[in-house]
């Protein structure tokens, strides 16, 4: 197939994009490349790259054209990002994904990337049924979870009403190799890698189900080839990886040989306090199971940061 990939050129993107070109199809990129994963990746051949915003929709529409399935993962993501720009982030996520919507014509398949932040603060053992739950909408913090329900409950609507073949993704804290932006396992791991304080939100009490990139990514193909993901919402995620943030922090502490010391810090924001899916409809419907334990996840990660000299 040729696939249109949005945000193709992050972290995520770069993953799924070496997937996909590894499995024999044309891949086009659609990114502001202002996070590019790419040039750290082995890809088996060049995909296709333009340099596009998701609120053009005419030059939006013109990638896609001729293509047979969109992935849409361009947003605006990160804590920091969120808070001090909500505006934007409303912007780029909804109306972006309305405009990729739109872009959609003739394809077997759409691909959202929504969030397990839809889930609210408390989500523990939460199913794709479960309330999504935001905060008061005097909190920016929750203006990246109101836009991407917002942008599930457009694919649906088109699901309903123009039969565009949609399946909406929830991936839970998803880290590993070439991660740029505002991950908490890059962060910490760079961190402990020069020997610094590692920082922990709060005490560090809250829990997260932790997921390697690598099986996010065999969920996201297994709903681009399975005809009954259509239609539907799947979490993706981990949930044999569920440790608390300073468990975390001594683990990747522990793992890169460091002598790094956990610092706690207060945060001026709203916390999640778990976030741990059920993902026994992803495995019934796409035959999702993830493969990577955490202690390999890391190890991975942290040598990848190691030898690549990405931290800064």
């Amino acid at each position: 197939m040729k696939i249109l990939v949005t945000g193709g050129a992050g972290f995520i993107g770069s993953h799924l994009t070496e997937s996909l070109l590894s499995k024999g199809h044309d891949v086009v990129i659609y990114d502001s490349f202002s996070r590019d994963a790419l040039k750290y990746a082995s890809l088996p051949k060049q995909p296709q790259k333009i340099v596009g915003d998701v609120l053009d929709g005419e030059k939006l529409a013109q990638a896609a054209t001729g293509c047979d399935a969109i992935i849409h993962l361009a947003a605006i993501a990160g804590v920091s990002s969120v808070v001090s720009s909500p505006v934007k982030v409303m912007d780029v996520n909804y109306l972006g994904t309305r405009n990729a919507l739109l872009a959609a014509k003739n394809v077997s398949r759409f691909i959202f990337f929504s969030t397990s932040e839809v889930y609210g603060q408390y989500a523990d053992n939460v199913s794709e049924n479960s309330p999504t739950v935001q905060g008061p909408v005097t909190e920016s913090r929750w203006s990246y979870a109101v836009s991407k329900i917002a942008g599930e409950h457009l694919c649906h609507a088109f699901f309903h009403e123009k039969a565009t073949p949609i399946v909406c993704v929830r991936p839970f804290n998803i880290y590993g190799e070439r991660q740029v932006g505002e991950g908490g396992v890059q962060k910490m791991a760079c961190k402990a890698l020069q020997g610094n304080d590692v920082v922990v939100n709060g005490d560090g009490s809250q829990t997260r189900a932790w997921c390697h990139v690598s099986d996010l990514v065999a969920g996201v193909n297994a709903c681009l080839e399975k005809k009954n993901a259509v239609g539907k919402s799947f979490n993706i995620g981990n949930p044999q990886a569920a440790v608390s943030v300073k468990e975390l922090a001594q683990k990747i502490i522990s793992l890169s040989g460091s002598e790094s010391k956990i610092v706690f810090r207060k945060i001026d924001y709203p916390e999640v306090y778990k976030r741990v899916p059920d993902i026994a409809f992803a495995r019934g419907e796409l035959g999702f199971f993830p493969k990577v334990s955490l202690e390999e996840g890391l190890e991975k990660t942290i040598n990848w940061f190691k030898s690549s000299g990405a931290c800064k």
